[in-house]
């Protein structure tokens, strides 16, 4: 099912992202998490330049560099009190 149209996708992307960052590891080649979402909204992230390519077998994918900086600063933004 595709992303809803009548959505800020943008919002939505950063959103995603700082949930991601809940389930980061470093793994000093990298940041990976888990992706357990909609493949459409991982193929946003992607899109936006914040993970690897998330297609594939494993369960999880690693953010880039600037997926990683903008994770925190996303979950801040969005969830902080």
């Amino acid at each position: 099912m595709p992303l809803p149209e009548n959505i800020d996708q943008d919002k939505l992307a950063e959103a995603a992202l700082a949930i991601l960052s809940l389930t980061a590891m470093d793994e000093g080649s990298g940041v990976r998490v888990w992706k357990g979402m909609d493949w459409n909204l991982t193929d946003l992230l992607h899109e936006k330049g914040w993970v690897h390519d998330p297609v594939g077998k494993q369960k999880s994918m690693f953010l880039t560099d600037e997926g990683a900086k903008l994770a925190s600063e996303y979950m801040e933004k969005h969830f902080a009190k």
